[in-house]
């Protein structure tokens, strides 16, 4: 069971210091937001450079806000800086209140345009020429990226044709709050039939969920509520919860003891997630207590799967 974990602070300072922690902890990777530190990709670097060998990932950066090109040559030179590989590229469409509401651009086509991108960054990142006048990115260019170290690109993926871009143009995919119904029946399939389609190796499935070790499953359900009411609001994210047959974000969360919170980490695993990503929030009059919980028991299965 590989398992990484939300980034956490504020500062690059604090995201650096966060970074090392998580290494020492024996945690395979820590996951960055496009919101960390304002734009996370300056902060991993310095992160990687602090760090040995704990993978660096984005989940997610979003595709509409930046062209291909321009992703390409800023996560190479991210990449570079880390001077050493462990950078993993997140990317997607985000949501449609974001990317109308937040940019004013057009999200009518959120499928073509990230089967367009992905087609695009992943040519770039294999330093191949792209020549491309597609419906949503037009590029021209000679010459690709020349990468330090190799990038993997996640998708971020629900629908089947962005399930069928992860596997057959990426290197598989990253969710949030997909349960393990959802992937066993609906995405697992779905990204290894592109990926042996295409000739690809196993996909890499990256699932995302909130976790805290809390006695109390009713109060920790409770406490998540409060930190996630933005998700009641994002369609993407509503649909997966209802496939998943959740009616909330707090509902999908993954909470109770050591034993049971353990049981349903391994639930995702054996529906078919390579990596879980752990999304440690606090609970309880004395939150420091079930945030030591959360993450001894995290560390301790980590360090049992390496």
């Amino acid at each position: 069971m590989r398992i990484g974990v939300t980034a956490r602070g504020s500062t690059v300072e604090e995201i650096v210091e966060h970074a090392q922690w998580a290494e020492a902890q024996g945690f395979g990777s820590v996951w960055y937001s496009s919101a960390t530190a304002g734009d996370p990709v300056v902060a991993m670097a310095l992160a990687g450079r602090a760090t040995s060998s704990i993978e660096l990932g984005t989940a997610i950066l979003q595709t509409y806000p930046c062209h291909p090109l321009l992703q390409a040559n800023r996560v190479a030179a991210a990449a570079a800086g880390m001077g050493r590989p462990g950078f993993t590229l997140g990317i997607g469409p985000s949501h449609e209140q974001l990317i109308r509401g937040l940019y004013g651009l057009s999200y009518d086509h959120p499928g073509r345009n990230t089967e367009e991108y992905v087609g695009i960054l992943t040519a770039l990142l294999r330093n191949e020429p792209v020549d491309f006048d597609g419906k949503d990115w037009t590029v021209h260019t000679p010459a690709g990226v020349a990468l330090a170290h190799p990038v993997p690109v996640l998708v971020g993926a629900m629908s089947p044709r962005l399930l069928r871009v992860a596997g057959s143009m990426a290197d598989g995919t990253v969710s949030y709050l997909a349960s393990e119904k959802v992937l066993e029946s609906r995405v697992v399939p779905q990204l290894q039939q592109a990926a042996a389609q295409a000739g690809r190796p196993m996909p890499r499935i990256v699932a995302g969920i909130p976790v805290a070790v809390h006695d109390d499953v009713g109060e920790a359900r409770h406490a998540f509520a409060s930190y996630s009411t933005m998700f009641g609001s994002l369609t993407n994210y509503t649909r997966v919860l209802t496939e998943g047959g959740h009616g909330s974000a707090a509902d999908a969360a993954i909470v109770g003891n050591e034993a049971s919170v353990s049981a349903k980490l391994r639930s995702l695993i054996d529906a078919g997630a390579t990596d879980i990503w752990a999304g440690i929030f606090p609970v309880g009059d004395d939150p420091a207590v079930s945030l030591r919980r959360t993450t001894d028991l995290l560390g301790q299965l980590a360090v049992e799967a390496a």
